[in-house]
């Protein structure tokens, strides 16, 4: 892994991005959307995970985050990793999906020469951590990471798509607490 890529300071905040292996649109349902939210308040509330920003599109999640207890960002990351992985296949296993054969197959395609992984490897590895080290860049992360949706033309504004921290900032309920940052550094462009 690229030393570029890799949490070195615990107490500052990260921009990271957890993407499905080969870029799987499997964040189009519901339930799986919603085993994503869930896993987050569960980091929340029981792992020290602090959340400035987020938003769950298709095949990828985008957050600026930060560990503030004993667990570290990166440990945060691979149990809500493992534990999503685990979760969403089943799902995907258990409930109505039209997909379900093109993702197990490709699921089961990646994780088959790995050691670590015994049946099915569902994110692809890395986060890509970037250290949040100055205002201008915390503002171009949390402007990319709301506009996001809009460019993707899933909605209009970027308040109006439910996965994401974009509604927290417009003061309207979001599906998860955060952290906000000063309203001020957030300009929508």
């Amino acid at each position: 892994m690229s030393e570029k890529y890799k949490i070195y300071d615990k107490d500052k905040a990260y921009y990271v991005t957890l993407t499905v292996v080969g870029w799987l649109e499997v964040f189009t349902r519901k339930n799986h959307k919603l085993k994503i939210v869930e896993s987050l308040k569960y980091c929340q509330e029981n792992k020290g995970l602090t959340i400035f920003a987020w938003v769950l599109m298709p095949s990828h999640l985008h957050m600026v985050v930060r560990a503030d207890d004993e667990c570290t960002l990166s440990e945060i990351l691979r149990d809500f990793k493992k534990h999503t992985s685990k979760e969403i296949i089943k799902q995907i296993k258990e409930e109505p999906e039209s997909r379900r054969d093109l993702f197990l197959k490709q699921f089961e395609k990646a994780g088959r020469n790995l050691k670590r992984i015994k049946n099915f490897k569902f994110w692809q590895d890395g986060n890509h951590p970037k250290e949040i080290c100055t205002n201008r860049f915390l503002n171009e992360k949390v402007n990319y990471i709301h506009m996001n949706p809009v460019e993707e033309m899933l909605v209009a504004q970027p308040e109006d798509y439910l996965y994401s921290s974009a509604r927290n900032y417009a003061d309207l309920d979001g599906l998860l607490e955060v952290e906000l940052i000063d309203k001020q550094l957030i300009t929508y462009e």
